[in-house]
């Protein structure tokens, strides 16, 4: 097991603990009692907002291997993460618990860094508690491994590499901030290597079930990839998302300054490189890669012997803006950063099922517990998804919510996004009438008892940010670092 750093007589303990539980496990499976526990398949995609062919958010998407696996299992159309930033999306979704209750709201601190956070049980360490090996490979806590978490970890595989020597598309800013084709050959793309690490494990027996951890990295900047996935996506045809400087005209102050992002691009600086319409083709190209890549991963499971018996889940950690009101990355509460595929197929999931329920990656820490049988986790703050895995069309009530710092809140439910911010400001938008939220219908008439109906969903209470935090990129909250 790559055991990275920082290891203490506390994690050894837990980690024998495991050991000792998964040898109880095995050994009652020796004495005639196989264990029979469905394998769980753990794929998760970096900044991978709507745009997949079959969500629908961009009609360019070339996504056939998501496609086939949403067409398996059930879709979850409308699923918002809980943070729009890495490390408290990822760790709200592996500790079960909301950035509200935690206090981790920013880039930093790390997952295991924070207090809150530090003996909590991810979702990974919980399955291996209760008997499986866990294995992980590529992104999946915002940085390197968790020890507590996997029996295994196959590394980053170079993370968000390579990168050439010189900028290909913006010269200015961040050095992960630039797209285009580059390099020659998937063989060199992390990506591609995390696909293949998965593919062996998937090649090989396992004496009980198994949870694979497969994390990509692109779409997240430097958004490169192979000339090839250029060529699905030809720049003279590209179509842009929709972007006028007038859709920012009744937004609060508040939510302007939230969301400005000192790493990212201007709008105003992308146009006028003429690298709008490339941006957009990068994009759609790296998805188009890494849809290549879960396909590797699929095609694997389903040549193994394990194909019959595995659950998987494919989530991304957020959405992500290309020039939607005027914004680049992620950090907003609107659509375009909170949306992120969801979709679980395997035994006991309907084929074939898309559900417009809200629901959050929160969800599914209770949902796999209890689809694999494991007993309920005390003090998780979402709610197991087993209705609607079973039935798409369950009545659901709670509506998704989304914070980005402290007291930031975002509900979205079938029709509705009611945001708060932490001075008061709101904004509500109708999306079965304005789908890209192009209207804040706060303050006018009849917003009134929409608004008193959901805001009892937001969080009661609201925990400060932990000591360490940083990696904001608002000018609210911190000097802005550059990420």
């Amino acid at each position: 097991m790559s055991t990275g750093s920082g290891w203490s007589r506390r994690d050894f303990l837990r980690t024998a603990g495991a050991g000792v539980l998964g040898a109880a496990c095995a050994s009652g499976a020796a004495a005639g009692n196989p264990d029979t526990r469905p394998n769980v398949l753990f794929i998760s995609i970096d900044d991978l907002n709507d745009w997949v062919g079959c969500l629908g958010g961009h009609p360019q998407a070339n996504t056939p291997n998501l496609d086939r696996l949403a067409g398996e299992g059930v879709l979850f159309e409308n699923a918002h993460c809980q943070a729009p930033i890495c490390t408290p999306s990822r760790g709200s979704l592996l500790s079960g618990m909301l950035p509200s209750t935690t206090g981790l709201y920013f880039l930093a601190p790390q997952y295991r860094e924070a207090e809150t956070l530090r003996d909590s049980v991810s979702l990974p360490q919980y399955f291996r508690e209760h008997g499986y090996l866990s294995l992980g490979v590529g992104k999946t806590f915002h940085t390197g491994t968790d020890p507590l978490s996997f029996d295994e970890y196959g590394g980053e595989m170079g993370s968000f590499g390579p990168r050439p020597e010189k900028k290909l598309s913006l010269p200015k800013g961040h050095p992960l901030w630039d797209w285009g084709a580059f390099p020659e050959r998937d063989e060199e793309m992390p990506d591609h290597k995390i696909a293949l690490w998965a593919k062996d494990k998937l090649a090989q027996p396992h004496d009980r079930p198994f949870f694979l951890s497969v994390g990509f990295y692109r779409p997240h900047v430097p958004m490169y990839a192979p000339q090839k996935w250029f060529d699905l996506h030809p720049r003279g045809g590209i179509i842009l998302p929709e972007a006028s400087p007038d859709d920012l005209a009744d937004i609060p102050p508040f939510a302007l300054d939230l969301t400005y992002g000192a790493a990212a691009p201007r709008h105003e600086y992308v146009v006028s490189l003429n690298e709008w319409d490339h941006a957009v083709q990068s994009y759609l190209a790296c998805t188009s890669f890494v849809d290549h890549c879960v396909g590797i991963v699929l095609d694997a499971l389903r040549d193994s012997g394990h194909a019959d018996n595995t659950l998987v889940v494919l989530w991304g950690d957020h959405g992500f803006h290309l020039g939607e009101k005027m914004r680049w990355e992620k950090r907003s509460l609107w659509e375009e950063a909170t949306r992120a595929p969801l979709m679980l197929a395997g035994p006991g999931v309907r084929r074939g099922g898309r559900c417009r329920r809200p629901v959050g990656m929160i969800d599914l820490y209770p949902t796999l517990a209890e689809l694999c049988g494991l007993p309920p986790k005390a003090g998780l703050d979402g709610q197991s998804l087993r209705p609607l895995v079973e039935d798409p069309d369950t009545p659901w009530e709670r509506p998704a919510l989304t914070t980005f710092g402290p007291d930031n809140h975002s509900l979205r439910s079938e029709r509705y996004r009611y945001t708060r911010y932490a001075d008061g400001s709101e904004e509500l938008y109708d999306h079965d009438n304005d789908p890209n939220e192009g209207t804040n219908l706060a303050g006018k008439a009849g917003s009134a008892d929409i608004i008193a109906e959901m805001r009892p969903w937001l969080p009661k209470v609201n925990r400060a940010p932990l000591p360490g935090s940083k990696g904001s990129n608002s000018p609210l909250y911190e000097s802005p670092e550059v990420w």
